[in-house]
């Protein structure tokens, strides 16, 4: 049997990064949208280099990214790929699941060279489906910009790895860093281009976290409004202990089932009542601040394939979140007010210790990855270093 290694190929078309980073800009069309499965992209090259289809993983993961491309050839196109190239950023699959194995269907296409970005750390995976291409003595290169391809797979890996969802935080502020008067009102801090920006944001994510606290103050929708992604708008979850939410809140309009993590004393009457209004209750063990346990609700998540979740909530949610090292990457969007210090603070009290950690000492906890004005108010993008200190791109 011929094995991968024996038809892995270090040549190295001229081309290669120029169409692969073409699959990769397919790829993030399908972030937030693919559920479970990765977000990919696949580019299909002519034996003489034109290009002959583009493809992503389709919504609910139908279909991949591979597929997707085949299924849009024509018959001349079809011709015109035997003995060409595929460009996948990440590994074709080689199991049964809501579709036939991609590796079986790039064979059946004859093409002559695969390049890979990424080989697939899923169990069912991992390798397995190189090795049916090499079988099929199909050239491989894999590792062409595995970096940047890895960038728009962050969730996924980040599911398989970690167990938990790629974790977002949005906090939107004044200058002095207050999300609101201590009134509790709902007020817009940020202008309509930044709200647009937010709506954006959420598509490109596979839940929205929030808490009790948010809903009873600004009863918000946590919707995608912007034309075009209403249908992108994520199924919620609330860290509600008590489940004080009422059924009359706007987040019972949502497309999706509304899911509330509660803790053990929530009464089995407000169970029932959110639950008859259609939503999900699942209970969670209390922190040693008495709350729902923020990382077994991340690992929750997990179960229920989120890859990416953004979180949007009031100081309360947002310090334990970050007390428990749950977030990934911040989004600070700022605008122009001035609060004053009676105002409420975006995040509690830290801690010495976090405090240190997160800020103070030179191993800092979060890099700035990227910054910009979206119309009179500006958004920094923070992420999460590498286990190695290096900094990620954003």
């Amino acid at each position: 049997m011929v094995e991968a290694q024996d038809v892995w190929s270090n040549s190295v078309s001229p081309d290669d990064n120029r169409w692969m980073s073409a699959a990769i800009s397919a790829s993030w069309r399908a972030i937030g949208r693919s559920g479970a499965n990765p977000p990919v992209g696949c580019v299909l090259i002519s034996q003489d280099g034109q290009l002959l289809a583009v493809g992503h993983t389709g919504r609910g993961g139908v279909p991949h990214a591979e597929v997707s491309a085949l299924q849009s050839l024509c018959d001349v196109g079809r011709s015109a790929l035997q003995g060409g190239t595929a460009y996948v950023t990440l590994e074709p699959c080689s199991h049964h699941g809501k579709t036939s194995p991609c590796s079986d269907a790039l064979i059946s296409a004859g093409i002559a060279r695969l390049v890979v970005a990424v080989k697939d750390p899923d169990r069912r995976v991992n390798g397995a489906g190189l090795h049916r291409i090499a079988a099929a003595k199909i050239k491989i290169r894999l590792g062409v910009m595995q970096s940047e391809a890895e960038e728009s797979l962050l969730g996924f890996m980040n599911r398989l790895q970690e167990g938990k969802p790629y974790c977002s935080l949005k906090i939107a502020t004044s200058m002095d860093g207050r999300v609101g008067l201590s009134d509790r009102k709902k007020r817009w801090l940020t202008g309509a281009p930044m709200r647009h920006y937010v709506h954006l944001l959420r598509s490109k994510n596979d839940a929205i976290v929030t808490g009790v606290g948010t809903v009873l103050s600004d009863d918000p929708r946590l919707d995608c409004r912007n034309e075009g992604i209403t249908r992108d708008s994520p199924p919620i979850y609330v860290f509600d202990r008590l489940l004080r939410t009422p059924t009359t809140a706007k987040l019972f309009k949502s497309q999706h089932k509304v899911t509330f993590f509660c803790g053990d004393t929530a009464t089995k009457q407000r169970r029932d009542e959110l639950i008859a209004a259609g939503a999900t209750v699942v209970p969670l063990p209390d922190d040693a601040a008495g709350k729902p346990d923020v990382s077994a609700g991340m690992r929750y998540l997990g179960t229920k394939g989120v890859n990416h979740a953004l979180i949007e909530a009031g100081p309360s949610l947002v310090t334990s979140i970050l007390a428990a090292n749950a977030v990934d990457r911040i989004y600070w969007t700022q605008s122009n007010h001035i609060l004053g210090s009676n105002a409420l603070a975006a995040v509690d009290n830290l801690g010495t210790e976090l405090a240190n950690k997160m800020a103070i000492l030179p191993q800092k906890e979060y890099f700035q990855t990227d910054h910009r004005v979206i119309g009179d108010d500006r958004l920094v993008i923070l992420t999460k270093s590498r286990l190695n200190g290096e900094e990620t791109g954003a």
